[in-house]
């Protein structure tokens, strides 16, 4: 990346997490731009100062986002308890997980309760990342943010590594960095590994033929364990795969991926239908006797709020984007994984919109995509069609292309 552009976006960075800080009623929200805004200034001034030196430039740069926007925030919203309720109904699920069996309250106990943070919308897996502070109580370590960018970032670096990114260590810490991720990771952090896995997911069909499905198809039912919102991801790679890869790689890979998803959502789903349902899907559709906390004002939940009659018309709308999505699959799919990425970044951002519980931390799935996406194709071009901006910047990269 030239270093323009990253000190340009690194300043507009600061300038985001400035707003935030600023104009934000959230005081945890305030708390992180105002730590993150300060990282992200002396990043672009480290670019800046740096640029004839662009190794050492990037690795300070890297070290003050990483401090300001993620470590010093973080380590003070966890050592003061502050979090976003999802934090705690992630570890609350995990805790009824070993207690009881299941990380899901009863349809009778949730009739009973006025409170959405009874509710848990997430798939069995996520519990997982609650079960450190289940199990050994509130601390640095046990907090499942900790987890979720710790497996954001290690899976995130392999991706990007797979689908041909030069230096997917850095490219992981730039972009775990931002606001983008960041920003959700500090104060929140559920839907973070899930991008990671999804990107994961796509790295390992990035290649002329596919032969193995197993990993891709491993990748996809980790995520979609999670959380119901990367079902779409699946769908999309299945038809990549079939249309590209032929009808017995396509099946292979989808038995292995649902075959995950049964595994780990299957023993909840037999035991305790009337649980899962009500939490995982009535909730996050509104249908719930207790409306979700996520009221961002997009469309959807515009609409939803001004009855039933609005509420019927979301949903029809929800239902036929998701169809409109399913049809272009069929009428033109995608035949490569840009292509297939894309098509997923159009219907999650639709859906996000038209959902009838949503909120603007939603679109980290479209960006994080459409960043995973476009690092990995700039590794993928060819050095003889790359034009630098400088001739320092020629001899520096003809030393790493010999």
């Amino acid at each position: 990346m030239p270093w323009a552009w990253l000190a340009a976006g690194l300043a507009a960075s600061a300038l985001f997490a400035g707003g935030v800080a600023l104009f934000s009623s959230d005081p945890r929200h305030r708390l992180w731009g105002q730590a993150a805004a300060g990282g992200y200034a002396l990043a672009a001034l480290a670019v800046t100062a740096w640029r004839s030196r662009r190794t050492r430039g990037v690795d300070v740069a890297l070290t003050a986002m990483m401090c300001g926007a993620i470590l010093f925030p973080l380590l003070w919203l966890i050592a003061h308890g502050y979090g976003e309720p999802e934090v705690g109904v992630v570890t609350t699920s995990a805790k009824e997980l070993i207690h009881d069996g299941t990380p899901y309250r009863s349809a009778q106990a949730l009739a009973a309760t006025t409170n959405p943070n009874q509710y848990n919308p997430y798939l069995p897996l996520m519990a997982v990342f609650g079960v450190p502070q289940a199990l050994l109580g509130h601390g640095v370590l046990t907090d499942p943010r900790v987890w979720f960018g710790a497996v954001f970032l290690a899976t995130f670096a392999v991706a990007l590594r797979i689908a041909g990114a030069r230096d997917s260590v850095r490219w992981a810490m730039l972009l775990t960095a931002s606001p983008i991720i960041a920003f959700e990771l500090c104060v929140g952090g559920t839907d973070v590994p899930m991008v990671a896995f999804m990107c994961l997911g796509f790295a390992l069909l990035w290649r002329e033929q596919l032969t193995n499905p197993i990993p891709a198809g491993l990748a996809f039912g980790v995520a979609c364990s999670m959380k119901a919102t990367a079902w779409p991801a699946l769908v999309i790679a299945f038809a990549l795969v079939f249309v590209r890869d032929g009808t017995r790689v396509a099946w292979r890979f989808a038995a292995v991926a649902v075959s995950v998803v049964i595994v780990i959502v299957g023993p909840f789903a037999v035991l305790k239908p009337g649980a899962l349902i009500k939490n995982t899907i009535l909730f996050p559709l509104g249908l719930a006797s207790v409306k979700s906390q996520a009221d961002s004002p997009l469309l959807g939940h515009v609409l939803a709020q001004t009855g039933v009659i609005g509420h019927t018309i979301v949903v029809i709308l929800l239902i036929a984007s998701g169809l409109a999505i399913a049809v272009s699959l069929v009428v033109s799919p995608p035949r490569d994984v840009p292509a297939a990425t894309i098509r997923l970044v159009l219907g999650l951002s639709a859906m996000f919109v038209l959902a009838p519980s949503t909120r603007f931390g939603y679109f980290i799935y479209p960006a994080a995509l459409v960043l995973w996406l476009l690092a990995a194709q700039a590794g993928r071009t060819p050095f003889s069609t790359r034009v630098p901006l400088h001739p320092r910047d020629a001899v520096e990269s003809h030393s790493l292309a010999r």
